[in-house]
């Protein structure tokens, strides 16, 4: 039984260098044969084209060139992609699934840190906690003279979770930890069953949106979930409500949110944003009751390590013919499942 595979590194230079500490490196050249160098961020050099021929995976992230049909030609031997990131949008198509060609996500390793900034920003969120930080007169003043933002609390709070995907699965299940909180979720492809499971009901959306206090995003980006939050759902919202997107800025109108946060009645924690960067004159950047941080729930830092710990788990799995756990299909890239 084969127990290495032949493997080249794919993706930018910082990239690798994050992914790739000393100990990390040794497991991959136990569990692959690799050219010499092992990484490139071109597919297209005639270096990257003789590591091609011969390679059989490819261990890609960040910074990867998209694998069009011209590169996949220049690598014959191709039969799994194993991705140290999240999403795989920019990286496979079609050309892919119809080679058969394996492709693997560390969507799920990316999980665990965009789950934990939710929770915090949930946290947050029940408590005002960023907006009073940037109110100084009442921040100074003491609890006693906050009028204007609602029940400063975390006790007895409805949170509703837009998207059962792996993250707002997540969020729901780290929600337990908040006691007498109530957890929505409106998700149409969702399972009830596995819902309930998970500690939350699952409704739909226009019933949800008046129910809460806060409001978290986590459905994929597709044609069908552009501006899925918009005037209309805003509007259905609680006054004091807060919105949470940590999934990706074009889930809410950003102009309709601006609106409904300049007139007092919502607030928003945004890590990501419709465009991203949001340019200079956006309204959003001048409203008191917007937070905005910048895309950094994602992996950074010493978390990097989890995805690719990730993703070598998976090359193990993969050189010993053992079932994958983090395989994206055809089907669920298509209703962008993977992204």
């Amino acid at each position: 039984m084969q127990t290495k595979a032949r493997a080249l590194v794919v993706m930018s230079r910082s990239s690798f260098e994050a992914h790739f500490d000393r100990e990390r490196l040794a497991r991959l050249s136990q569990l692959a044969t690799l050219p010499d160098p092992c990484w490139t961020d071109d597919l297209d050099s005639p270096e990257a084209r003789r590591a091609l021929t011969d390679a059989e995976v490819l261990i890609t992230s960040w910074g990867a060139p998209l694998l069009t049909s011209r590169r996949l030609a220049a690598a014959p031997k191709l039969r799994a992609v194993l991705h140290c990131a999240g999403s795989v949008r920019d990286l496979v198509g079609q050309e892919v699934w119809q080679r058969g060609i394996t492709v693997t996500s560390g969507a799920d390793a990316n999980a665990v840190p965009v789950a934990e900034y939710t929770l915090a920003a949930i946290i947050f969120a029940g408590k005002k906690a960023p907006f009073l930080a940037a109110d100084a007169e009442r921040a100074y003043g003491g609890w006693g003279s906050v009028t204007g933002y609602g029940d400063l609390s975390n006790f007895g709070r409805t949170v509703g979770i837009v998207g059962f995907s792996r993250i707002g699965r997540r969020v729901v299940e780290l929600l337990n930890v908040l006691g007498g909180t109530t957890c929505l979720v409106a998700d149409p492809y969702a399972d009830p069953d596995e819902v309930a499971r998970a500690g939350a009901q699952l409704v739909p959306l226009e019933e949800l949106l008046p129910r809460v206090h806060v409001l978290s995003v986590h459905a994929p980006e597709t044609a069908e979930t552009h501006h899925l939050i918009g005037q209309r759902q805003l509007s259905l919202l609680p006054k004091h409500a807060t919105v949470i997107n940590t999934a990706r800025g074009s889930l809410v109108d950003p102009d309709a949110l601006a609106a409904e946060c300049a007139a007092g009645r919502l607030f928003a924690i945004l890590d990501v944003t419709d465009p991203e960067p949001l340019p200079a004159h956006s309204p959003l950047r001048d409203v008191a009751r917007v937070m905005i941080t910048p895309h950094i729930a994602g992996s950074l830092g010493t978390e990097i390590g989890r995805l690719t710990d990730h993703t070598l788990d998976e090359l193990a799995r993969w050189v010993t013919r053992r079932p994958l756990t983090a395989e994206i299909t055809r089907e669920s890239w298509a209703l962008g499942v993977s992204a």
